[in-house]
């Protein structure tokens, strides 16, 4: 007999209640503007075996990671030696991760004796070492590359903190100061969760909990299999790229076919293009994520990410592919744009499926910027970490939005004030970039521009993006968006800037940042003229361009040409 309704909702609620309030003590004890700011991390509770129980909505690119995380470090830990008070740090990505700076710490929690789940957290920490500062470089060709790779160990012992292992990692990164303060922050996230889930075993009675547990994911499960079973039975293709992996300008695709049938979802991977020598490359575990994240998107978002919410997918991945790369390959930047071109080619094989439930491709890359190097004046290391959004893919029914981070990573900006604060640097312009929009019936969202100028000598400056020669598609007649720009500036020379690139960079230099906007949907000629005309108002469309791409005439007085723009538009259409 299953459990009362109002006692596995109560529960439900109340569990997911521990992840969120683990995020909040996460960020709030942070030391990095990359956690306490941009909130680069993710919260979760598991079973016994690893499996989620329980995530915070915070990083969908961590939605299918961090199960994984637990499960392959529970193969390389004894999980019989484990104590009340230990936690288990680790971040090699073939054992379960994403990439090197992404941290995970999880600890065991005990009741009355009797190990009855685990409570772990992620967090993208500002440097691990490595080639550049922040880590991740274009020129990595092997993931010892990417800084410090700490195998599955106990960096805390019963409740004591190993000071051994918190030496190797401080010896090993640029920031120690923060990093450590970040360790400890994930410990404290931890420290919380595991107090609320004995509170609720306490208030409830184990048994209760763990038999909750069991049927929340099998309630999970029900409400997928009503939702895979409406999408129309069929087979849908799709295939995308990337534009390089940071060593070559070759193009890598990736190729997905879905089937669903029967209340089921097969994603096939076959056809992707094999691993790739520079550091775009993603595990399996990452690959997951966005698959899980788009069908959660385009079925009922509002289903609880939990173990059973992804029973009824099939997913191949084939060994040695971007999709799922062999050791040693680096994988440094397939977070932030692998994965964003994993949630593309989803997304457009099933717009083919439910139209209505897809939107066109979004600005299609995290675009990562890290800065660091020596402050002479603070007599210190400094590294940041920062990624920009862009355009989001329009709808049927809507406009896409504008300057927001897109599909597989939830993160915020750091807001200028920060950033001017914990880095040599002067914030000279942040705002949209106009004419980026994918024109349509519906347009795309706007590309973000930032401008920063360095205010000290011999500064790292990393970028990784795509989506410069290949910009974000439109669907159902909709165009594509304007694609990344990145230039450096000093005095009257400028540099144009490749997607992907590490350079020093010195006081005054000027780093100029445009990301790309949005695909549009539906035919632009069926926008509204009164639409085109805010706009332009607003001075996020030229004039030149409302003709041009929606054949709108703004008159002289900034009004809309009715007569003007009909003749234009029929003219258009032939």
């Amino acid at each position: 007999m299953g459990m009362n309704v109002i006692t596995l909702e109560v529960l439900r609620h109340r569990l997911f209640a521990i992840a969120e309030e683990m995020g909040t003590a996460l960020v709030r004890t942070a030391y990095a503007t990359n956690i306490k700011d941009r909130r680069d991390c993710s919260c979760a509770l598991f079973t016994a075996d690893g499996d989620t129980i329980a995530q915070a909505e915070h990083i969908p690119i961590h939605l299918g990671v961090l199960p994984w995380a637990v499960k392959g470090a529970l193969r390389h830990v004894d999980v019989a030696t484990l104590r009340p008070g230990d936690a288990v740090i680790h971040n090699d990505p073939y054992i379960g991760g994403t990439h090197t700076p992404d941290i995970i710490i999880f600890a065991p929690i005990f009741y009355q004796g009797r190990l009855v789940a685990f409570v772990g957290n992620l967090a993208h920490h500002i440097d691990v070492g490595g080639l550049v500062p922040g880590s991740l470089s274009p020129q990595a060709s092997e993931i010892f590359h990417e800084g410090l790779r700490l195998p599955p160990v106990k960096i805390r012992k019963a409740g004591k903190l190993d000071p051994e292992l918190l030496a190797i990692h401080g010896h090993n990164v640029r920031t120690a100061y923060e990093c450590r303060g970040d360790l400890l922050a994930q410990l404290a996230a931890n420290n919380v969760g595991e107090q609320r889930f004995i509170e609720l075993c306490e208030e409830f009675g184990i048994d209760t909990v763990l038999n909750g547990i069991t049927e929340l994911a099998d309630y999970c499960d029900r409400r997928m299999a009503v939702e895979l079973a409406a999408l129309p039975a069929g087979t849908y293709e799709f295939a995308d790229v990337i534009e390089g992996d940071g060593h070559c300008d070759t193009p890598f695709t990736i190729q997905v076919r879905i089937s669903a049938s029967d209340g089921r979802l097969h994603v096939d991977f076959t056809g992707t293009s094999p691993q790739a020598v520079g550091p775009i490359n993603a595990v399996r575990p990452m690959t997951l994520a966005c698959v899980y994240y788009v069908i959660k998107a385009i079925t009922d978002p509002s289903i609880p990410p939990n173990v059973g919410t992804f029973r009824r997918i099939d997913v191949v991945t084939p060994e040695g592919t971007i999709v799922n790369a062999r050791f040693p390959a680096p994988t440094g930047f397939a977070n932030g744009i692998t994965c964003q071109r994993l949630a593309d080619v989803m997304l457009g094989a099933l717009a083919q499926a439910v139209p209505e439930r897809v939107c066109a491709a979004a600005t299609g890359a995290m675009n990562g910027l890290q800065l660091g190097g020596f402050d002479a004046k603070r007599r210190t290391y400094f590294s940041h970490v920062e990624s920009y959004g862009g355009g989001y893919g329009a709808a049927y029914d809507q406009d896409g939005t504008s300057g927001v981070h897109t599909h597989m990573t939830n993160t915020r900006n750091a807001p200028v004030e920060v950033l001017e604060t914990v880095l040599p640097v002067r914030v000279e312009c942040y705002g949209l970039v106009p004419d980026s929009e994918g024109p349509g019936r519906h347009r795309g969202g706007f590309g973000i521009t930032r401008i920063v100028t360095i205010l000290t000598d011999n500064v790292e400056c990393t970028m990784n993006s795509d989506r410069m020669h290949t910009p974000p598609w439109g669907l159902a007649g909709g165009k594509p968006a304007r694609g990344v720009h990145f230039r450096l500036e000093n005095g009257e020379k400028v540099r144009e800037m490749p997607a992907m690139f590490h350079e020093r960079v010195d006081r005054g230099d000027r780093f100029v940042i445009e990301t790309a906007g949005g695909g549009g949907w539906g035919d632009p000629l069926e926008r509204a003229p009164e639409q085109v005309l805010i706009d332009v108002q607003d001075g996020l469309i030229s004039p030149t361009r409302a003709a041009e791409a929606y054949g709108v005439v703004i008159d002289s007085q900034g009004h809309v040409d009715v007569d003007a723009t009909a003749r234009l538009r029929e003219a258009m259409g032939r």
